[in-house]
């Protein structure tokens, strides 16, 4: 069957800064660092809870559409030379929260809203505190065909004895038309990713993960990545 719905995709970002991460200094008992890890990924994820803003949940004609990270895309790793080794990161980012709610009515278009909590970092080799990291959101049918992409700069600052912190970015005008009212949300997807390298999409195919800061001597108050 010929598709006949072509939607077009229409956002407007506002970016808010996010509180930076609790830090941590190397040189701690392994014990000790991983119990540190956890609480602080437990006290991320309820100020996470905390900053989500209210989204729209109206009654909608049929579900949202469905909101994910692309694993490909999740994280940036910029390496110096292209050595994966920690001691020659950059810059690297990753994906670490999704909220999202929508609202259509009769033939109306979808009206999405996103927020995406980022967690940016500053590797050994960052020769700035400033970094403007490039992003996309996509919008794609049932059978995974884009429909419509637009690319972002997050722009990031790292205060000084800081080599993380953490945004939240704010998608608040995606619109998905739609051809008539039997099409629900649940015909679409909306991706969301870096825009990473093919080099970047493979290191993150394969698992690879390691500390910004390791390998490294840390200055006093630096932050750990995951």
């Amino acid at each position: 069957m010929r598709r006949q719905l072509v939607p077009v995709l229409a956002l407007a970002a506002a970016l808010t800064a996010a509180p930076l991460t609790q830090a941590f200094a190397q040189g701690r008992s392994g014990g000790d660092e991983a119990r540190e890890e956890d609480a602080a990924k437990r006290k991320k994820d309820a100020e996470w809870e905390d900053r989500k803003a209210p989204l729209p949940s109206l009654r909608n004609a049929g579900p949202c559409p469905f909101v994910k990270v692309l694993y490909d895309a999740g994280r940036y790793v910029e390496l110096e030379g292209g050595r994966a080794a920690s001691s020659a990161v950059i810059y690297s980012g990753e994906i670490q929260g999704l909220s999202a709610g929508c609202r259509y009515e009769g033939a109306e278009p979808i009206h999405l809203e996103v927020e995406v909590l980022f967690s940016l970092g500053k590797g050994p080799r960052a020769s700035s505190q400033t970094k403007t990291f490039p992003y996309w959101v996509a919008v794609t049918d049932r059978n995974r065909s884009v429909l419509a992409k637009e690319y972002f700069g997050l722009p990031a600052k790292f205060p000084d004895g800081q080599d993380r912190v953490m945004v939240t970015q704010r998608l608040s005008a995606i619109t998905i038309p739609r051809a008539n009212k039997d099409v629900s949300g649940s015909n679409f997807e909306v991706l969301i990713g870096f825009d990473v390298t093919p080099e970047m999409a493979e290191f993150n195919r394969d698992g690879k993960r390691f500390r910004v800061n390791a390998g490294s001597a840390a200055p006093s108050g630096a932050a750990a990545t995951q």
